[in-house]
């Protein structure tokens, strides 16, 4: 009999959970949850390298893609959604696959999993290739969906990398690069939503922000291209518009304003002194980073409109 993998063994620390009441539940998990980001740290190296291979791609016209099933394919889909309005990029830039479409997110369709080639089938209908990037999630490593997907990814060319909690797995084995922050046994043996979800949305963290980052979404500390969408994120997109330009609160108004309420918009108007459609047209040419917009049309003098 195949020994289990780490994130299917029994954690000797909780094997009394049931007989605890409610505070020492709590307790226990905490205790096993503090040991979830020093295992993320310890991989820090393979993080860093995906994030290189992705922000590659997405620097010459590629995406991201994140597959996964179960818990591991709704994080992905998760963390493609919070893109857009983080960092003002396309819906098309990072997208998520999830086993049984996206009903899945909120209804178990566990059966899904076990088809390796549906992963490729589904990277196929969204198109991608070899310019693309691929990041495979799967606690356990041997889920067939997601080798299946890394694997047809990885024959077409595209960058890939593989997140899971086991080492030594076929996930690994599949991936360009392996990202395998090692948790141990679950509280509840086997329920991955636990300490290796913790692990896998910490480290999408990381790939998606350090990406975004490295491609210029980000200006210092600040989401320089943040959607303001609504009255919390539209005073948010001041807040930074006004520390990024130093104007005070009826100037930085009228400034946002004059720019549609477009964040990315006003800031590349205020450091150019150039008009909205130059300022949208310099932003369209260069997948909307500010610093690249600003450097464009102060080095070439080009009117863009």
């Amino acid at each position: 009999m195949n020994e289990l993998p780490v994130t299917e063994q029994e954690n000797p620390r909780t094997e009394g959970i049931a007989a605890l009441d409610a505070a020492g539940i709590v307790r226990l998990m905490n205790e096993e949850d503090a040991l979830v980001a020093a295992a993320v740290g310890r991989v820090g190296a393979e993080v860093a390298r995906a994030v290189d291979g992705i922000v590659e791609r997405l620097g010459s016209g590629g995406r991201l893609f994140y597959v996964g099933t179960g818990t591991s394919g709704r994080l992905g889909v998760l963390d493609a959604a919070e893109c857009p309005p983080t960092f003002g990029v396309s819906p098309e830039l990072v997208q998520g696959i999830i086993a049984g479409g996206y009903e899945a997110c909120y209804r178990a369709v566990e059966a899904s999993e076990d088809d390796r080639e549906a992963g490729g089938r589904d990277l196929e209908a969204r198109g991608v290739t070899g310019a693309d990037a691929v990041v495979g999630i799967a606690a356990s490593g041997r889920t067939p969906y997601t080798v299946g997907a890394v694997a047809h990814a990885r024959s077409l060319g595209a960058f890939t990398a593989g997140l899971t909690c086991v080492p030594e797995s076929p996930l690994v084995r599949a991936a360009e690069v392996a990202i395998v922050p090692v948790v141990g046994a679950e509280v509840i043996a086997g329920s991955t939503r636990l300490k290796a979800g913790t692990a896998q949305k910490l480290v999408l963290n990381m790939l998606s922000t350090a990406t975004m980052i490295r491609l210029g979404y980000v200006s210092g500390n600040r989401m320089t291209n943040v959607s303001a969408r609504n009255e919390k994120l539209r005073a948010r997109a001041l807040r930074i518009f006004q520390a990024e330009t130093g104007l005070d609160e009826a100037a930085a108004h009228a400034a946002f304003a004059a720019a549609g309420e477009r964040l990315p918009v006003a800031l590349v108007m205020q450091r150019t002194g150039r008009g909205r459609a130059e300022a949208e047209a310099a932003l369209a040419a260069g997948r909307g980073v500010v610093g690249g917009a600003v450097e464009r049309l102060l080095q070439s003098g080009e009117h863009l409109s």
